[in-house]
């Protein structure tokens, strides 16, 4: 979603740092959504050895 939002954004203002900024949010919200993913493994993995 926030590729299409930049994308759209750069299209309409021609700035590429606009772009590339909410690019990079994006690839942040992917590593927080894996490490969350992660944790949540850790926790069940954790449980089931009890």
């Amino acid at each position: 979603m926030i590729k299409k939002i930049a994308w759209e954004t750069f299209k309409n203002t021609g700035d590429i740092n606009t772009y590339l900024e909410l690019k990079q949010i994006e690839d942040i919200e992917d590593k927080i959504e894996k490490k969350d993913f992660y944790i949540e493994k850790e926790n069940f993995e954790k449980k089931e050895e009890l």
